[in-house]
């Protein structure tokens, strides 16, 4: 019996690398294909929701970014270790397509399947290329890109397919959105995985400076870093506003679905989640962001009238809540930014993805 085609899916270790990688590796279950994930000791850890058929192979990566001199100097020696892992499991189980979603733990995969002239390509889920896929975009066969438009070297093309997002956020596609009123809302503020400082500081005082007869109907779920959570949840307390604050929100599908209104960060699965689920959204674009990518990411959303864009410098709990003010006491404009955002979805991102991998797969050589 011939053996199914196998994807090797090469990611990094944070939630924007891995979920959209997750996505893929699903549909491309689904096709019938093997897939098998790989990277490295620390993203190994953020797997667990990858489905159990993935085969997840552990490569030995770096990078420069962390750590004193000495680690420094082990860097290129530990990127060419998992380089040569990487070639050595090629040559005994084949590839039929390897796709680097980005972070230095793809580099050892996507650098062997360089070396050995294997179809390959990149996803890139910024509007702006990462550090790692800016090396591999003029030696792959295919850019797929998450937000558009995105910022590519001279000379190098890309294919629009949008970031896949994951099956529980799918699952809430053009979820019926409930207009602002005189009735119980919601408002759901997410800082990335880990929560954010800046939004732990400012979104809090911004609430409690909205009308009192809003304030009465309001209820908060706020995502917020273990060091604040304390002092975010005893400010709403303090002020009888209902608000839950966890350190991580593990439902984040059904909080978006049942929100009015959505306070995040600008990372391009954040972006893919708001406009798949359609809701207005305030973005934050974190301002250290490499070459300022999260406000390229929210771009589409804002042009389209779906989102409001704040910058960090002009951040302040008085912008904020006029902001936040604006849209709920909008009912009509509330909603036509609910479907401003789902006119620019891609809900099919990872069925895209997945004929661009079997294109590469099975073109005619």
């Amino acid at each position: 019996m011939t053996q199914a085609p196998l994807l090797v899916i090469a990611a990094g270790g944070t939630g924007g690398h891995m979920f959209p990688a997750q996505s893929l590796a699903e549909v491309m279950l689904a096709r019938g294909w093997r897939v098998k994930l790989s990277t490295d000791a620390r993203g190994a850890r953020y797997t667990g929701a990858f489905p159990q058929a993935v085969e997840i192979e552990v490569m030995p990566s770096a990078t420069f970014a962390r750590g004193g001199l000495a680690a420094k100097a082990m860097v290129l020696p530990r990127i060419m270790g998992g380089v040569f892992k990487a070639m050595s499991n090629f040559m005994r189980d084949k590839p039929a397509v390897v796709v680097g979603f980005g972070g230095y733990p793809a580099i050892p995969a996507v650098a062997a399947a360089t070396l050995m002239k294997l179809p390959r390509m990149i996803h890139e889920q910024n509007g702006i290329l990462g550090r790692v896929n800016q090396v591999f975009a003029k030696r792959v066969d295919k850019i797929a890109c998450g937000t558009w438009p995105t910022t590519l070297p001279e000379g190098v093309e890309g294919v629009y397919t949008g970031n896949p997002v994951r099956g529980a956020i799918l699952e809430k596609y053009a979820a019926p959105y409930i207009a602002p009123g005189d009735y119980p809302m919601e408002i759901l503020v997410m800082g990335g995985s880990q929560g954010a400082r800046i939004l732990s500081d400012v979104v809090p005082e911004a609430i409690a400076r909205l009308p009192e007869r809003m304030l009465a109907n309001l209820r908060i779920s706020q995502q917020a870093r273990a060091e604040d959570l304390d002092r975010v949840t005893e400010f709403y307390q303090m002020r009888g506003i209902q608000a839950d604050v966890q350190t991580f929100i593990h439902d984040v599908p059904k909080r978006m679905s049942e929100s009015q209104l959505v306070i995040t960060r600008s990372g391009a699965s954040s972006v893919a989640d708001v406009s798949v689920i359609g809701r207005p959204a305030i973005f934050i674009p974190f301002a250290a962001a490499t070459a300022d990518h999260q406000t390229a990411n929210a771009r589409g959303l804002v042009e389209a009238n779906a989102a409001i864009m704040i910058p960090e410098s002009k951040l302040t709990p008085e912008s904020l809540a006029e902001q936040i003010e604006n849209v709920l006491s909008h009912p009509d404009g509330a909603l036509m930014m609910a479907q401003a955002a789902l006119s620019v979805a891609k809900p099919q991102a990872a069925e895209d993805l997945a004929m661009l991998v079997e294109d590469l797969a099975f073109r005619k050589k």
